[in-house]
C-alpha cells in the first residue's frame, strides 16, 4: 500500500504538535505547582514569625486565653502586617484567634488550602490558643503572579495552531489544485490528441487520393479538417479566455438587451445539439421584468455552457427546461435537466476551475473542467448569484440571479 507523503507529513506533524502542547501545559502546571509551593512558605513564615511575636507577650496571650478583645485582634493584625510586608507578601488576608472552648467540628473554610494554622500551645504553655491566617485570594494571587508568562504561554500556543491549521489548509489546496492541473493536462491531452489524429488522418488520405480526381472524397477529408480544426480552436480558445477573464483582459461590453430574446437566439443556435440527442428543451418565460444591463455574447456563451452540459451528462434523453422569473429588482433564470445529478459532496466544487465530476459509468465526456467556472465568473462581473440544486440520478438545477435595467 503506497502511502501519501502529504497526509503522512501532516500526520506526523500533528503529533508532533500535540505532544509540544502537552509539554507546554505540562510546564504551566509545574510552575502553577511551584508558585503555590512558595505561597505556602510565605504564609507558613508570616504565621511562624507572628505567633513567635505574639507569644513572647505573655500579658496579652493571657489576656486572650479569657476573651479576645478589640486591642488583641488589633495587636495580632498589626504583627501580620509587619511580617507580610517584610516578606513582601502582598494580599489580602484575614485572621482568627481560637480559644480552647471555641473548637467544635471542622468547616470547610479551615479543611481549605487557602487556610493556615499554628497552635500558640508550641511556643506558651499549654493555653490551647490557635492562630489562623486566610487567604481567600490564593488562586487568583498565584495566577497574577504567573500573569506574564501564563500569557505568552497561551498566546503562542494559539499562534502556533492557527499557523499550522493555515500550513495545513494551505498545504491541501496546493495538493488539490497539483491534482486538478493534472486532470486538466491530461484532458487537454486526450481533446488535443483526438482532432490532430483526425487531421493527420484526412491529409493523409488527401495525399493518397489526389491523384485518383474523387473531388467528393477531397471535399470530404477538407471537411473533417475544417471541423477538427475548429473544435481545436474552440478549446484553446476557451482556456486562454478563462485566464484572460479572471485578470480582466477580456472587457465586458454591457448593453441594454431583451433577455427572453437573447434566451430564445440561444435555444435556436443549440437545437441541432439538442435534435441530435433526440432531447427536448422547454422553456418557460415568465418573468414580466426581462430587459437589463449585460454583455449579450458572454451571458449566451454562459447559456450555451449550462445547456451543453446538460446534453453531456444525460444517459437519457435530455429533457432541458429553462425557466425565468423576477425576485424584486432581479431577473431569476432556471436552467435544469434530467441528467446523472451531482453529489452533495462535490457540488461546492463544480464551479472550481479543471475541476470535474467523477462520472461513474459514463467515460465519453469530454471538456477541461472550465465550463461551470466560465458561467459563475460571467454571473460575477454581472453583480448576480449563482446556486445549484442537484440530486444524484435526478438532475440538476442551475439558478443564476440577475440585476435587471
Amino acid at each position: 500500500m503506497k502511502i501519501n507523503r502529504t497526509y503522512l507529513f501532516i500526520a506526523i506533524s500533528s503529533v508532533a504538535l500535540v505532544v509540544l502542547l502537552i509539554i507546554q501545559v505540562s510546564w504551566i502546571l509545574q510552575t502553577a505547582k511551584i508558585k503555590e509551593e512558595l505561597f505556602n512558605e510565605k504564609a507558613n513564615m508570616v504565621l511562624a514569625r507572628t505567633a513567635d511575636a505574639l507569644s513572647a507577650d505573655k500579658e496579652t496571650c493571657r489576656n486572650m486565653e479569657v476573651n479576645v478583645g478589640e486591642s488583641e485582634m488589633h495587636k495580632v493584625d498589626s504583627l501580620f502586617r509587619h511580617f507580610m510586608n517584610f516578606y513582601n507578601f502582598h494580599i489580602d488576608y484575614s485572621f482568627q484567634v481560637l480559644q480552647p472552648n471555641a473548637r467544635g467540628a471542622k468547616s470547610k473554610t479551615e479543611l481549605s488550602a487557602n487556610v493556615f494554622k499554628k497552635k500558640l500551645d508550641e511556643v506558651v504553655g499549654n493555653n490551647g490558643l490557635e492562630l489562623k491566617l486566610i487567604f481567600p485570594d490564593k488562586k487568583q494571587f498565584i495566577i497574577e503572579e504567573m500573569g506574564p508568562l501564563f500569557i505568552t504561554s497561551v498566546v503562542l500556543i494559539i499562534v502556533v495552531l492557527i499557523m499550522f491549521w493555515r500550513t495545513t489548509l494551505s498545504l491541501l489546496r496546493e495538493k488539490e489544485i497539483s491534482e486538478h492541473t493534472t486532470d486538466f493536462l491530461n484532458n487537454m491531452t486526450h481533446e488535443f490528441k483526438t482532432p490532430l489524429t483526425n487531421i493527420s488522418l484526412a491529409v493523409k488520405m488527401m495525399l493518397k487520393d489526389s491523384n485518383r480526381g474523387e473531388e467528393e472524397k477531397i471535399k470530404q477529408y477538407g471537411g473533417i479538417i475544417l471541423e477538427e480544426n475548429t473544435k481545436l480552436r474552440l478549446q484553446v480558445e476557451q482556456v486562454l479566455g478563462m485566464t484572460a477573464l479572471e485578470r480582466g483582459e477580456i472587457p465586458i461590453q454591457k448593453t441594454e438587451f431583451d433577455f427572453h430574446q437573447l434566451i430564445q437566439e440561444t435555444v435556436k443556435y443549440m437545437s441541432l445539439q439538442v435534435e441530435q440527442k433526440q432531447g427536448q428543451l422547454k422553456l418557460e418565460l415568465g418573468a414580466e421584468h426581462f430587459v437589463m444591463m449585460g454583455d449579450k455574447t458572454h451571458l449566451s456563451n454562459a447559456l450555451c455552457n449550462l445547456i451543453d452540459n446538460a446534453l453531456k451528462y444525460c444517459t437519457e434523453r435530455p429533457e432541458i427546461s429553462i425557466q425565468t422569473s423576477n425576485a424584486g429588482t432581479d431577473l431569476v433564470v432556471v436552467v435544469s435537466d434530467n441528467g446523472i445529478g451531482i453529489e452533495k459532496e462535490y457540488q461546492q466544487k463544480v464551479f472550481d476551475k479543471y475541476f470535474r465530476v467523477p462520472t461513474g459509468d459514463v467515460h465519453n465526456v469530454k471538456g477541461f473542467g472550465l465550463g461551470l467556472a466560465y458561467v459563475s465568473k460571467i454571473v460575477e462581473v454581472h453583480g448576480g448569484t449563482m446556486e445549484l440544486k442537484s440530486e444524484k440520478m435526478k438532475g440538476s438545477a442551475f439558478t443564476i440571479t440577475l440585476p435587471y435595467a
